[in-house]
């Protein structure tokens, strides 16, 4: 196991190459403007590179592209005692939930939802998978939500992916006056997702202004309808969501929603063999009686990926969220798959002009639309479960 000092260590490295990078990218930026002024009408070639490059429709990976080689073999968590007709243990197995959608008779497929009864102001949430819905079409999510009183009560997306999307996301839904600008340096190893071209409401002309989706409230006019605030995955930067993240087996995603610490923070671990010992312990253990389980403790996780700073002394009081539920979904095109499919799967829409007759076609790739689920994990502090 390891230490949650050779965590931090690696986080502190990752953010130190993350700043060399920028500095990397804005001396460039500055020689290609000194080139541009000087008349030659030649810019430098960057040389930059990614860690995530995008991949190419149906496709695992890009020509050219370094195979970081087979998925590790995983170790099983919770394993379950199989009997033989002997009487005797064949060895340790696993146990799932999946969930698909097959084509019905007339050729469409209805989208699946799972809603939880319980409802959470706070709490920790943690979802073990081997598999998720992956692929032109598909939009499947682990969420929180109270939609009869949305967004008054909030949205918190946990993980989110539609058509071939490949780095994990997780996104806040408010009402005014949640802002993520105020998230302190080094305490977080992803970004934020962008929001560039949102056209004006008056004239319609596209505004191409940078700007980073840190306004939660859905109908910030400089961001896109319903937005909200976007943390986006660095570390894992092109693996940790969709195809990807199966091809390595799947992965552990966690959300701790904290309002007393002031935080709602966001992981993502993939392969198996990367999930710190404190979490796959605690996953291991979960079903022992309450003195025999191990609690989960994220100050061993090393950095989250997404850091909301929520609560007093923050610019977004936690009252924006408040009494959810837990949603698994899997849903077909949609308003974001549905309306992204000409860009994001410009092959399939050569031959079918919307998303819903690519789907009524039945096509092979929709195997893989399914969720494959060893665990879902919900924790709550002991001292709120008894102020409750």
């Amino acid at each position: 196991p390891r230490a949650v000092e050779d965590w931090l260590a690696e986080d502190l490295v990752f953010l130190e190459q993350l700043r060399r990078k920028e500095l990397d990218d804005s001396a460039r930026e500055k020689e290609d403007l000194a080139a541009s002024d000087s008349g030659g009408g030649q810019k430098h070639s960057s040389n930059s590179t990614t860690t995530g490059k995008k991949r190419k429709e149906g496709g695992r990976r890009m020509e050219g592209e370094i195979s970081d080689g087979p998925p590790p073999r995983l170790e099983a968590f919770n394993p379950d005692p199989v009997t033989n007709a002997t009487n005797t243990t064949a060895g340790p197995t696993e146990t799932f939930v999946v969930i698909s959608s097959s084509p019905t008779k007339e050729g469409p497929r209805n989208s699946v939802r799972l809603e939880g009864r319980r409802r959470f102001n706070r709490g920790l949430f943690i979802i073990d998978l081997r598999h998720m819905p992956a692929g032109c079409g598909t939009w499947p999510a682990f969420w929180l939500t109270d939609e009869a009183n949305w967004p008054v009560n909030g949205e918190i997306d946990i993980v989110e992916g539609v058509n071939y999307q490949d780095t994990a996301k997780t996104a806040l839904h408010a009402t005014r006056e949640c802002v993520m600008d105020d998230v302190a340096e080094g305490s977080k190893t992803g970004s934020w997702d962008t929001s560039i071209g949102i056209p004006d409401r008056k004239t319609g002309i596209p505004d191409m202004t940078f700007r980073w989706a840190q306004n939660c409230f859905v109908y910030d006019p400089h961001q896109w309808l319903n937005q909200g605030c976007v943390a986006t995955d660095l570390k894992l930067e092109g693996r940790s969501l969709g195809m990807p993240l199966n091809d390595n087996g799947g992965g552990v995603y966690a959300l701790e929603w904290d309002g007393q610490n002031r935080h709602i923070r966001t992981w993502v671990f993939s392969p198996h063999n990367r999930v710190p010992s404190n979490l796959r312990d605690a996953m291991r253990t979960a079903t022992l009686v309450e003195g025999e389980r191990i609690a989960p403790d994220t100050n061993l996780w090393g950095l989250p990926y997404g850091n909301f700073p929520i609560g007093e002394g923050t610019n977004c009081p936690a009252s924006h969220f408040k009494n959810m539920r837990l949603v698994i979904n899997l849903a077909f095109c949609g308003s974001v798959a549905g309306n992204r499919y000409f860009m994001d799967c410009p092959t399939k829409y050569k031959k079918f002009k919307t998303c819903e007759q690519y789907i009524e076609s039945q096509p092979e790739e929709l195997n893989e639309a399914y969720w494959k689920i060893r665990g879902v994990y919900v924790y709550e502090r002991e001292w709120v479960r008894q102020w409750n």
